[in-house]
């Protein structure tokens, strides 16, 4: 079970744009994050932009402190993820999001996640700071991801097993309706066969059989419960009426 206050603190070293810090709020609240910190973002803090595109994680934004070097943003973590997929000459171990998310959920002391800036990723100076490095199993092609989408990958990874603790949920499916009973079955059934005889379905009477029973099979099949019957009953109702101006002109 995930320890009290493992959820980890979520640092954005040198961020360029506000757009991208908002995103990765919004990636944040998401999962039940909510501790951001940054290094010198770029174009100063607050930025007007980072707001509209946390699409209301403004609490995260608003609690979000900015720090002049990384060192002081993670001096009071004990565990300190560095994000990057490049090799910077530093021999340290090398965890996915999933293997670094459970070590987060059972650490003693605090836990940083580091996230370089947009173009250009972490510098060696900062992932030096981290005990492990923490890489995305990505296309060797193309390993490019945004600042928000890398946020995402290890907030969702963490909320997975501290689900309990953040009170996340799993959405359901709406409550299933029971089957309709077999008699509101045959009832439609009986119903398509009363508008589809005088219209010549059913001939000729060889396959008439034959036919009735293809007819069985595909409306039985569905599984219907008691309103989907109803609705279908009610849709022969109207199709076995005449047309509106039909009867307007009588």
């Amino acid at each position: 079970m995930p320890r009290v206050n493992s959820q980890p603190v979520i640092v954005l070293v040198r961020p360029q744009l506000g757009e991208n810090i908002g995103k990765a709020a919004r990636a944040m609240l998401n999962f039940g994050l909510t501790e951001l910190r940054m290094v010198e973002p770029r174009d100063g803090w607050p930025n007007p932009f980072a707001g509209p595109a946390a699409a209301g994680a403004d609490r995260v934004l608003a609690d979000a402190k900015v720090y002049a070097t990384t060192a002081e943003a993670v001096a009071d973590c004990s565990h300190v993820w560095a994000t990057t997929v490049r090799k910077r000459g530093v021999t340290k171990p090398v965890h996915t999001p999933e293997e670094a998310a459970r070590d987060m959920a059972g650490a003693e002391g605090r836990c940083a996640i580091l996230f370089g800036p947009e173009r250009s990723g972490l510098e060696t100076a900062d992932v030096a700071l981290a005990r492990t490095i923490l890489t995305v199993p990505i296309n060797p092609e193309f390993g490019s991801l945004n600042l928000a989408q890398a946020v995402i990958l290890c907030a969702y990874e963490w909320s997975k097993v501290a689900r309990e603790q953040t009170g996340l949920v799993q959405p359901t499916d709406e409550e299933a309706l029971p089957p309709a009973p077999q008699a509101e079955l045959e009832g439609m059934i009986a119903h398509f066969e009363d508008l589809l005889a005088p219209r010549g379905y059913f001939l000729p009477e060889s396959r008439a059989e034959a036919t009735r029973l293809t007819l069985r099979g595909m409306l039985t099949k569905p599984g219907w419960n008691h309103l989907e019957v109803r609705t279908m009953r009610g849709v022969l109702s109207s199709l076995g009426k005449p047309p509106r101006d039909e009867e307007a002109s009588r």
